[in-house]
């Protein structure tokens, strides 16, 4: 069976949508998602054909944007075979090849707590994730479930970044990437090799993809993922690759 076609069967499953709310990421517009119910399973099965639909993962929540009359979010993987890094991507991975990169559950524990905190506060001080809280860092990228994992990038014993992702059937998805704000850490662009890093896992796992999440043309904050080439979409229930825009260098 193909890796773009869902395993499990979902027209059984049960689904609730949010109000409208302002969006995050589109001035002026409203948006409005789909959740899975929380009473339903969440087992892997079920999040795998999910995935392939475009639905991500928020803490326990499984949801993907429902936007009457918009369709500016679109689910973007990278087929990890046919990715070819950029010369900057290149550049960014040999300034971090000192890094010691160290995977674990993906539970609260203090020391990424406070690396988020102040990720937050700096760079994050005007959006929908301030300020921080603990209650909100473990609602967002806690879970106790075998394939929600966190990968820790430390120069010697110190933390520099944390990546939540989690380990599907058909790759990995990337959830969220916060890294030391400190201006002489920039030069790294950690949040770029978190990406990196995560093709490289999925390339020795024998997985297919890296889930980025939504891409909106847009959107100045979303940009970065062009640069992730070749670059997958999803059209309604199937992926096809994004040939229209230049790649970044």
């Amino acid at each position: 069976m193909s890796s773009n076609t869902p395993r499990h069967p979902i027209r059984d499953l049960r689904f609730f949508l949010t109000v409208p709310h302002a969006c995050s990421y589109l001035e002026g517009h409203e948006a409005t998602t789909l959740f899975l119910d929380p009473q339903e399973s969440h087992g892997q099965g079920i999040y795998d054909s999910l995935a392939l639909l475009g639905f991500r993962r928020s803490g326990h929540h499984l949801y993907r944007p429902h936007c009457e009359g918009c369709s500016a979010c679109v689910s973007v993987r990278i087929p990890v075979d046919d990715f070819q890094p950029s010369r900057n991507q290149r550049r960014v991975a040999r300034r971090n090849g000192d890094l010691r990169l160290i995977e674990r559950p993906a539970l609260f524990d203090p020391e990424h707590y406070s690396l988020y905190e102040r990720y937050i506060r700096v760079r994050h001080w005007d959006g929908d994730m301030y300020p921080p809280s603990r209650e909100q860092y473990r609602t967002f990228l806690t879970l106790d479930e075998p394939y929600s994992r966190l990968l820790e990038f430390r120069l010697g014993e110190r933390l520099l970044a944390v990546s939540a992702f989690d380990r599907l059937e058909h790759g990995l998805s990337a959830i969220y990437t916060f890294f030391d704000p400190a201006a002489e850490w920039e030069r790294r662009s950690l949040g770029t090799f978190a990406v990196l890093s995560l093709v490289n896992e999925a390339y020795r796992e024998g997985l297919p993809h890296v889930y980025l999440g939504y891409w909106i043309r847009d959107c100045r904050k979303m940009a970065y993922k062009e640069a992730y080439r070749p670059l997958e979409v999803l059209e309604g229930r199937h992926w096809r690759r994004l040939l229209d825009t230049a790649a970044s260098t």
